[in-house]
């Protein structure tokens, strides 16, 4: 019976898990994460990555904002007032104006923020009547950040008023005006139509075309696609297009939501927001095809195209948080990141109402990153068909 007993111990299924053994089997899991670069990446890399832009981007602190200055008076007391505004970290003064047209245009192309103007006559106004005006002009196309940066702005003018007064009996006082452009209520829609246009464009697009694709991959019939007389590039676009009509429905739905149930207005021409709208979707589409080309399985597919394009698009585009506020490096990523030119572009023509003379630059970044996009995504479909 003892000796069956020592058999039946022998036999087990756990003999040989010995401290040895354990060793070797957490070994041989280690040099299967270490050599798959994606994991690695994941479990070391991204965290880092959130760590940072969350860190630095999520935050509701306006800095760094672009204002322009018309200063009718240029006296001694304006010249400290916007020394004042330029030595905050809240505000940049890029630009002095000459004239009062000046501000709209100047607004239109997206440059400021803010615009301060002094009327003439400031100082002889405080010293002879002790009361002064000043306007303050914000682009209320993002409302939040129009009303902090008209607090600001507020607030450093009401700190020269107190300085200046040194316990007068009649206390100087300057009375600010404040006018909001593009959106006098401060509707929140006029901020948020923009971003979410850019947000559901980009990843549906992106994310439907990279599954579609590694999908055709794990069933087998990708390999069969290839070595038929088709060209590649006419299978690229052929895959294409299906989600580039289901996108078309998805611009002309949130649009006609946004005009008849939010209230916000089309002001620019419908025709260049459609035709942007479309090249952003190709952008997206070019994107889409590129992740399939490199990813093995539809779980990887999404995963990619959800927290390598999510994360970006909502923290690095400006539609949640201003990229001024960012450090240069940051602000330097963010240009990679395709849904913050098409939300400066939809900013731009359906809510100041601008053309394409003001947005040509974002266009072109735009055609550049789909030209690029849907180069590699062809070059990795032949590279297979050979």
């Amino acid at each position: 019976m003892e000796e069956l007993a020592v058999k039946r111990t022998s036999n087990s299924p756990f003999r040989g898990l010995g401290g040895k053994q354990f060793v070797s089997f957490v070994r041989k899991e280690f040099y299967h994460i270490l050599r798959d670069k994606r994991t690695m990446f994941i479990l070391l890399g991204m965290p880092i990555v959130q760590i940072i832009i969350f860190g630095f981007a999520l935050t509701n602190e306006v800095k760094n904002s672009g204002i322009a200055v018309y200063d009718q008076s240029k006296d001694a007391a304006t010249t400290s007032l916007i020394a004042e505004l330029a030595a905050s970290r809240y505000f940049d003064v890029r630009q002095d104006l000459f004239s009062y047209e000046e501000i709209e245009k100047i607004f239109r192309r997206g440059k400021i923020k803010l615009a301060v103007v002094f009327p003439p006559h400031f100082k002889e106004d405080l010293q002879h009547f002790n009361k002064a005006q000043v306007q303050i002009i914000a682009d209320a196309s993002d409302p939040n950040v129009a009303n902090t940066l008209t607090n600001y702005a507020t607030a450093i003018i009401m700190d020269y008023q107190q300085r200046i007064t040194n316990d007068r009996k009649l206390p100087y006082t300057i009375d600010t005006e404040t006018k909001m452009l593009y959106n006098p209520e401060l509707k929140g829609a006029y901020n948020f139509v923009p971003g979410v246009m850019a947000m559901v464009l980009l990843l549906v697009c992106t994310m439907m075309t990279a599954i579609t694709i590694v999908k055709e991959k794990e069933m087998g019939t990708l390999e069969v696609m290839l070595v038929s007389p088709m060209k590649p590039l006419m299978i690229v676009i052929a895959k294409a297009v299906p989600y580039l009509m289901l996108s078309a429905i998805n611009i002309a739905s949130i649009l006609l939501l946004s005009v008849f149930v939010l209230g916000v207005p089309v002001n620019g021409s419908l025709a260049l927001l459609a035709l942007e709208s479309i090249l952003f979707t190709l952008v997206s589409l070019s994107l889409g095809l590129l992740i399939s080309s490199g990813a093995e399985s539809q779980q990887t597919a999404m995963f990619i195209s959800l927290v390598a394009l999510f994360l970006p698009t909502i923290m690095l585009s400006g539609f949640m948080f201003p990229v001024e506020n960012m450090p240069l490096p940051l602000r330097i990523v963010s240009n990679l990141v395709p849904a913050k030119w098409y939300y400066t572009i939809v900013k731009s023509v359906m809510i100041k109402g601008t053309g394409l003379i003001t947005i040509w630059k974002e266009t072109l970044i735009l055609a550049g990153m789909m030209l690029f996009f849907l180069t590699m995504a062809i070059k990795s479909f032949k590279i297979r068909l050979a």
